[in-house]
């Protein structure tokens, strides 16, 4: 139902609708502008967007009979709901006088033409008129739907865990159909609106159709119901990663050939004291304040996760290998040779690449440390120029190491000496600042002035910045006891061949350069893993670790 005036029978935007209506007072003079008496309006309220807008539908006069704000109000009310066809459930309880003036000005509205009735002529601007009532049609295009709701990125992450037979595994973990479809849409929700349980629940309800594509009736779905399916999801992890491993090797004819396996670590924010896992440790993201939890993951060169595993925030990078190469071997589908593992400096100790060795996996990673007492490969035409993901230019060189079998390539990258010579020089930055700050404080009254006191004052300054003090000259001048100034001078540094130099390390001798090149930049891949993972993991409450 909609109320309008003649000359605007049909509003263009669907948005516009009635909240209510309401009589308004509105105070007047007499012809000789000295006594006053209230006059009322019959007015509706709408709205259009987000405005509120009032419209005068009637002059009521001065309502004498309708001495009290109640009596008006209901028969405000009355005319509404005779507008609405509720005449006969709403009009005995209404006094005679009220209802009587009700149907009086509700006549008057539909003689002056100012409500929708079937038997009205929409105006050409809205609708396409035909040859009788019955064939006016609608302009689609004038329509806008306020309570739209999303269903496209839904919709296809639903295909997409239907072709992964997630529906009938969860079955095979004898959830019931109501476990099923809640799973399947925290999960998808996790995709299409990575937030808390608690804005989820809120999202399912006002925002997405999701609901609709998976249940058959209405079913509320709580930020507590997405907690549960979080801790069933989590029971059955193994066995759900051993699924999705297989099964997307299957619908991609994919041979895992190529491992990825890296490290990290987010942070909790707060005490975390019933925690098992979480420990105070060296984050990555320099908050070791805060107790941090490690994540392991290993990703095939497609970028599909296979394997992964929460372990303590203390633990070692190292020592996170010896844990999860068992594991790893019932995740992947390769049959003539176990896959190649790359992995980034971080993991690659000597320890480790002997285990992998042991257990007959091949490796690609970076040296832990630069490689000294190498020899240059004499084919001249050993030097390739190559690019990284970011397209900067990238030199690489096939080198030898005398006592070693594996294969070992001298990467220079420009970008890299870059990025040093900037952190170096931000070192000297800060570094600089101590000693100003440090010789302050010898003119300063109550400042430390005591020879020793100075020189352990700086040496922590050379502690804490090592790669910025070996570029200074510094001299502590004293009368004995007490010193007196500090003198430094910066010895300029010359660009190194070494700069921006590092050093790939692999078992398979028989990849070209390029080959290895290749192979190591997908490593890129598991960081953009890595960060999705630290979203969802910086969202969700820890209840089992």
């Amino acid at each position: 139902m909609r109320l309008c005036s003649p000359n605007t029978f049909a509003y263009k935007d669907i948005s516009l609708y009635i909240d209510y209506m309401f009589i308004k007072s509105i105070v007047k003079k007499d012809r000789h502008g000295k006594r006053k008496y209230l006059y009322y309006r019959l007015c509706e309220s709408y709205r259009v967007g987000l405005k509120v807008r009032h419209k005068t539908l009637l002059s009521l006069g001065k309502l004498e009979k309708l001495t009290s704000i109640e009596q008006r109000k209901l028969l405000a009310d009355r005319i509404e709901s005779l507008l609405l066809g509720q005449s006969e459930l709403f009009s005995q309880s209404i006094p005679k006088h009220v209802e009587q003036a009700a149907q009086k000005y509700y006549a008057l509205l539909r003689e002056k033409n100012k409500i929708d009735s079937e038997s009205a002529a929409p105006p050409a601007d809205d609708i396409n008129t035909g040859t009788n009532d019955d064939d006016n049609l609608v302009k689609l295009n004038t329509l806008i739907h306020k309570e739209g709701k999303e269903i496209g990125g839904e919709w296809l992450c639903l295909q997409a865990m239907q072709q992964l037979k997630l529906p009938e595994f969860f079955a095979g973990q004898g959830w019931d159909e109501k476990q099923i479809n809640i799973a399947l849409a925290h999960v998808i929700a996790k995709a299409v609106y990575p937030a808390s349980e608690n804005l989820t629940a809120k999202w399912l309800e006002d925002n997405s159709a999701l609901k609709d594509l998976l249940f058959s009736s209405p079913t509320p779905i709580s930020r507590y119901m997405l907690y549960k399916s979080s801790l069933n999801l989590y029971h059955c992890k193994e066995a759900l990663e051993n699924h999705l491993s297989r099964k997307t090797n299957e619908l991609f004819d994919i041979d895992d050939k190529i491992i990825l396996y890296d490290l990290t670590n987010t942070y909790f924010e707060g005490r975390r004291t019933g925690s098992k896992k979480s420990k105070f440790g060296r984050s990555k993201e320099k908050r070791s304040d805060a107790k941090l939890l490690a994540l392991a993951l290993v990703c095939n060169q497609e970028g599909f996760v296979k394997y992964s595993k929460i372990y303590e925030g203390n633990i070692s990078e190292p020592a996170t290998l010896c844990k999860t190469i068992d594991e790893l071997a019932g995740s992947t589908t390769s049959i003539s040779l176990k896959p190649m593992i790359v992995m980034d400096a971080g993991i690659a100790a000597e320890d480790n690449l002997r285990l992998l060795k042991e257990k007959g996996y091949h490796y690609l990673c970076v040296t832990r440390s630069k490689l000294k007492d190498y020899v240059i490969s004499k084919n001249k035409d050993s030097l390739i120029k190559v690019f990284d993901n970011r397209e900067q230019k990238i030199e690489i060189q096939h080198v030898e190491k005398q006592g070693q079998t594996d294969k070992f390539l001298h990467v220079r990258s420009e970008a890299k000496a870059k990025k040093e010579a900037a952190m170096n020089s931000n070192f000297s930055q800060h570094f600089e600042e101590e000693l100003k700050n440090m010789e302050s404080s010898i003119h300063k009254k109550g400042g430390t002035k005591k020879i020793e006191k100075v020189h352990e004052r700086l040496g922590r300054i050379k502690e804490r910045y090592p790669s910025a003090n070996k570029h200074y000259n510094i001299d502590i001048l004293s009368d004995g006891k007490l010193a007196t100034a500090i003198k430094w001078t910066r010895v300029e540094n010359k660009p190194s061949s070494t700069d921006g130099v590092y050093f790939l390390r692999t078992s398979r001798v028989d990849l070209s350069e390029t080959d290895i090149w290749d192979i190591y930049n997908t490593l890129t891949r598991i960081e953009e893993t890595f960060r999705t993972l630290k979203t969802d993991l910086s969202l969700r409450p820890v209840f089992h670790i």
